[in-house]
């Protein structure tokens, strides 16, 4: 348990950062939360890399049980439109984490034996996908508002332009497009230190 601290107190301090800096805005599309919560899968990466597949599962457990409390929390603040969190955003939130995180496992092991880059990209490009899919339809669709009737979230499926320039389509839509970017964006950029710490891990055992 002692080797997985490290990835536990990284884990724990995105979610519980991602989960505060998603209430401040950052024009129309976007929270600051955005570019912090990708990071979760750097450190999930490095632990399946270091530790392997059985240890980053037991780091993404501990993510999803710190998400759980912050989203408890969360539901019993109420902001000027009712609670911080509604049940959908909370369950949108721990299901996407879950599966993303566990799908992220599962490639990168798949991958683990190819060049150095191709397991940690491609894995999380793929679940970065299902996780932004998955919560902005559970949290926002109207197709699923049967899972919390009384939260009003007909704002989400106002029809507006893509991204304010492209086709007309629910503003939801817009909401995730531009997430997926910026996970798209940080995937690539978490390569950097993804291959620094590697290194570092590398010459001192060396």
């Amino acid at each position: 348990m002692t080797k997985l601290l490290p990835g536990i107190l990284a884990m724990a301090a995105i979610v519980v950062a991602s989960n505060i800096l998603v209430q401040f805005l950052l024009g129309p599309w976007l929270t600051w939360g955005a570019f912090t919560y990708p990071f979760a899968f750097l450190v999930t990466d490095l632990t399946n890399r270091l530790q392997g597949a059985a240890a980053a599962r037991r780091v993404v457990l501990v993510g999803f049980v710190v998400g759980v409390i912050c989203s408890l929390i969360g539901a019993q603040i109420v902001g000027e439109f009712g609670p911080l969190v509604s049940l959908r955003v909370a369950i949108g939130s721990g299901v996407a984490f879950l599966a993303a995180q566990l799908s992220d496992v599962a490639v990168f092991n798949r991958l683990r034996a190819g060049s150095w880059w191709r397991a940690p990209l491609i894995s999380t490009l793929i679940s970065s996908m299902l996780d932004t899919a998955l919560f902005f339809t559970i949290a926002f669709s109207a197709a699923l508002s049967a899972l919390e009737p009384a939260n009003d979230v007909s704002w989400a499926g106002d029809m507006l332009p893509l991204l304010g320039v492209g086709p007309v389509a629910p503003l939801w839509v817009s909401l995730a497009v531009a997430d997926w970017m910026v996970k798209l964006l940080l995937a690539i950029v978490a390569l950097v230190p993804f291959r620094l710490i590697l290194g570092k891990l590398a010459a001192r055992v060396a």
